[in-house]
């Protein structure tokens, strides 16, 4: 899905992509805002509005998203956003989900993602949440700034 990424613009002084996984996130309906590498939608219910090749998607992985009912729980509320993002990781925890977090780590390891969300809220969401897992899982310090 998608055209091949491009990665030139990441590459060091002697041609190699970096050791250290990048990973970005970023709001779907701000498209106008360079990606880098492969986009990558978080999200379990498709953006509205949106036609699938407005997003020129690499991966849709759905499953990842959080569940229908932690979603309407959680309605966006930043007050409820720690115990949210403790809600989701334990789902992210559960071994349905080891695999599909396994392919998300590989993908990371090959080169810069950008997940892609639909929430209006930049700061309390589920790529927010998503990213920080990853990061640990690639090993990064403390990366929810930095990533």
């Amino acid at each position: 899905m998608g055209e091949p990424p491009c990665y030139a613009h990441l590459l060091d002084d002697d041609g190699h992509l970096p050791e250290r996984p990048e990973i970005r996130i970023q709001r779907v309906y701000d498209l106008d805002h360079p990606t880098i590498g492969k986009r990558i939608l978080v999200d379990r219910v498709w953006p509205r509005g949106l036609k699938k090749e407005a997003l020129r998607l690499d991966a849709w992985l759905r499953d990842l998203g959080p569940s229908d009912e932690l979603r309407a729980w959680f309605g966006h509320d930043p007050a409820r956003w720690a115990e949210f993002r403790r809600r989701y990781r334990d789902e992210l925890a559960r071994p349905d989900q080891a695999a599909r977090l396994g392919e998300l780590v590989r993908i990371a390891r090959e080169g810069p993602i950008t997940l892609l969300y639909g929430a209006r809220d930049e700061e309390h969401n589920q790529a927010v949440v998503l990213r920080e897992v990853l990061a640990e899982r690639l090993g990064l310090a403390d990366e929810r700034e930095s990533v």
